[in-house]
């Protein structure tokens, strides 16, 4: 038998009635041994009790449906900072060769962008990760002391209310 397991989350419709669980909802959860794995399987209350008893899980338990909580807001929306690369790679200010390449590495740590390789040092290419597009951009060579001044940079492009029209 494999030792790891993928996990399930809880579902949030009952596998037999396919009824939605309400907030607060009792609901049960078997574990059902299948080959090497097991298959999660969200009862609600009235599935449980018409089950066939005679299928016996590997682990069964009670619990009380709470629906997912909202995703947390990002610190720094994606779209913000992907149409800001957008618009000053189109721009090609030189003035932003600094902010264009901080916002290719946000982008980049968020799995938007990926680093592909390059033959000139002088030159990063990126491909966007779901449409495919590539991206080329000045390598700047910063050193860490100039790091925080370009995220401050950054940081005063992407605020809502800075005025600054790129």
């Amino acid at each position: 038998m494999q030792a790891d397991w993928e996990i399930k989350s809880r579902a949030h419709v009952c596998a037999r009635t396919e009824k939605e669980f309400a907030p607060g909802e009792i609901f049960f959860t078997l574990l059902i041994r299948e080959g090497d794995g097991f298959r999660r399987e969200d009862l609600c209350e009235e599935a449980w009790n018409t089950r066939n008893e005679n299928i016996q899980p590997f682990s069964f338990w009670r619990s009380k449906y709470e629906p997912p909580a909202p995703p947390r807001p990002e610190p720094l929306p994606r779209d913000d900072a992907e149409g800001l690369l957008r618009r000053l790679v189109a721009e090609n200010d030189p003035t932003y060769k600094n902010v264009r390449y901080i916002l290719a590495v946000m982008l980049e740590r968020k799995r938007m962008l990926r680093p592909m390789e390059s033959s000139d040092p002088d030159m990063l290419v990126y491909e966007h990760v779901a449409t495919g597009e590539t991206i080329v951009l000045a390598n700047p060579h910063l050193g860490l002391e100039q790091i925080p001044a370009v995220q401050r940079e950054v940081s005063a492009l992407l605020a809502p209310d800075s005025g600054v029209s790129v």
